[in-house]
C-alpha cells in the first residue's frame, strides 16, 4: 500500500507520476532522454544499466520493469536480464558493457566510489566519453528513481505477466507515451 493515496491505484512510479502529472513529465522527459533517444550504447545496453543498478538498490519494481523491458529489446531476453544481475561480470555481455556495468555499480554506491582507473579501463575497452557520461547519469538517475518508488511505498506487484506486459509497452512505445503527454 503507498504511503499516500494515487490516483486510479496504478501500480509502481506511474501511480506517482500520477499524484504530480508536472514533476511526471520531466521525470518521463529524463527517461526517453537517457533510455531511449539516440546514444552510442543500443537501447537493451541502456535498460540493462538501469535494471542493474536497480537490482543493487533493491527496488524490486524498478528493476522488475527495466529488466522487462531489456528483454522485450533486440539482442536480449530473460535469462540476459538474470545473468546481469547475478553476476554481470560473468553475463554473456561485452567487455566494455561489463566495464560501464562496474562503472554503473560504482555510481549506485556513491559517485565518489568512480576513480580515474575505472573509467581509463572502460576507456580501453572501447567506451567513449559519450557512453561513460550516459553510463554515470543512468545510473544516478536510477538512484533517484528508486528512492522515489521505495520512498513513498509505491504499489510493487508480484505477478510476473504485469511486468512483462509493462516490458513489451515500453520497448515498442517509449516513455513519452501519450497519456504521459496529455497531462
Amino acid at each position: 500500500m503507498p504511503y499516500i493515496q494515487t490516483p486510479d491505484n496504478i501500480p509502481g512510479i506511474r501511480g506517482l507520476m500520477n499524484f504530480r502529472p508536472d514533476a511526471a513529465l520531466a521525470l518521463n522527459m529524463l527517461a526517453q532522454a537517457l533510455l531511449v533517444e539516440d546514444s552510442p550504447l543500443t537501447r537493451g545496453e541502456r535498460e540493462l544499466i538501469a535494471a542493474f543498478v536497480s537490482n543493487r538498490n533493491e527496488c524490486k519494481f524498478c528493476m522488475t520493469s527495466h529488466g522487462a523491458i531489456a528483454a522485450h529489446l533486440p539482442g536480449n531476453d530473460y535469462e540476459l536480464v538474470h545473468a546481469v544481475w547475478e553476476d554481470y561480470r560473468k553475463a554473456p555481455v561485452s567487455d566494455k558493457l561489463k566495464s560501464l556495468l562496474h562503472i554503473a555499480g560504482k555510481v549506485q554506491q556513491s559517485g565518489k566510489a568512480v576513480t580515474a582507473a575505472d573509467i581509463a579501463a572502460a576507456r580501453e575497452l572501447g567506451a567513449t566519453d559519450l557512453e561513460i557520461h550516459d553510463t554515470v547519469l543512468i545510473a544516478a538517475a536510477f538512484c533517484m528513481f528508486n528512492r522515489y518508488v521505495d520512498g513513498l511505498g509505491a504499489t510493487t506487484p508480484d505477478d510476473p505477466a504485469f511486468y512483462d506486459l509493462v516490458g513489451r509497452q515500453r520497448a515498442e512505445e517509449g516513455y513519452l507515451t501519450k497519456s504521459v503527454l496529455m497531462k
